[in-house]
């Protein structure tokens, strides 16, 4: 069966407009445009573009989906079930925040006494599952299951008050490196201001720091496409911008 762009777009619940963009860079194509001058789509199309979306779900930004999906060894069926994998994952951290609220309901309502710690666990363990699914396997390769874990615990064993600082801290993080970035001076005050925030906000995760460590993973956040959509999204160019920022910091810039 074929589609014209209005009827896929009703099809799959999107824009028309989002089609014509996904075109345009080059990440959905028509199979062919008929006589009239219309994108005409096929099943391929559908099937990509079904692949888009759940890329789309799970946070990805379009120029790395475009990455995976034109990438000539794009396994599609493989993909479909490492979405799977991703959307069980998800649902089992909906399913603890659920139960988080439940809880913090029975409590407001004096069923049951709930402790602090408590209604900040759930937060916590979507916050670990999340990093585990994205970036566990790389991290686990780089710093070996023991830093990682104790990382994890850390967290774990965070207070509300902490847990609230190193949330305020991220939001600083990423503020600062924005400002910084618009300087263009990895070497400046600002970037190498992003720098130490960015320090003091692994002292949260890491149970011991070292410039080696911080050095080794800003080069990390380079080198993984994941990092680096991550840090790009807003302004292409940013996770080398830190990563350079990151080096003169701890005097690893040769």
């Amino acid at each position: 069966m074929e589609y014209t762009v209005q009827k896929l777009a009703s099809l799959a619940g999107v824009s028309a407009r989002t089609l014509r963009y996904y075109d345009e860079m080059g990440i959905l194509k028509p199979a062919r445009i008929n006589s009239s001058g219309y994108r005409i789509y096929g099943q391929q199309e559908v099937d990509r573009l079904q692949q888009i979306l759940f890329y789309r779900e799970l946070g990805l930004s379009l120029d790395h989906i475009k990455t995976i999906v034109t990438d000539p060894l794009f396994d599609g069926n493989k993909a479909l079930k490492e979405h799977r994998q991703q959307l069980l994952v998800k649902r089992k951290q909906l399913d603890q925040l659920i139960a988080n609220v439940e809880k913090t309901i029975a409590a407001t309502e004096g069923r049951m006494n709930m402790s602090n710690k408590e209604k900040f666990e759930g937060f916590k363990k979507k916050l670990i599952e999340d990093n585990e699914n994205k970036y566990g396997k790389e991290v686990r390769e780089k710093y070996g299951d023991e830093k990682v874990d104790q990382s994890n615990a850390k967290l774990m064993n965070m207070t509300q008050e902490q847990y609230e600082e190193v949330t305020t801290l991220t939001e600083r993080v990423t503020q600062t490196l924005a400002e910084a970035f618009k300087t263009g001076d990895p070497a400046g005050e600002l970037a190498q201001k992003a720098a130490d925030l960015h320090k003091k906000w692994l002292t949260y995760y890491w149970k011991e720091y070292s410039k080696e460590a911080h050095a080794g993973l800003a080069q990390m956040y380079v080198d993984d496409e994941r990092f680096t959509a991550y840090y790009d999204k807003e302004q292409p160019g940013t996770a080398e911008f830190l990563r350079d920022a990151i080096l003169i910091y701890t005097g690893q810039k040769q």
